[in-house]
């Protein structure tokens, strides 16, 4: 079976081109297939640009380790709290 399906596409090499393969046309200049390559979809790409905050400000450090000492030390605190106060 494999045989003639090798005989057939060697005989009639135009049908195994007609199969119905498509490609998309990239414009030139831009992604997407849309004009100019202005896809609504296309979010800016690079280093740190899926962050929803600036790291290279210079006042990240200080909200950075703020919001790490809350989150760390606040289970703590609540426990400490818990355990000290007074029970009915």
């Amino acid at each position: 079976m494999l045989a003639r399906a090798t005989f057939r596409a060697a005989s009639n090499p135009a049908s195994v081109a007609r199969r119905g393969f498509q490609s998309t046309r990239v414009a030139r200049g831009g992604h997407g297939p849309m004009a100019g390559g202005q896809s609504p979809y296309h979010y800016p790409e690079g280093p740190r640009s899926n962050l929803p905050f600036d790291p290279l400000l210079p006042s990240f450090k200080y909200k950075f380790w703020a919001f790490a000492a809350t989150g760390f030390g606040l289970p703590f605190g609540l426990a400490v709290w818990q355990t000290k106060k007074n029970k009915p």
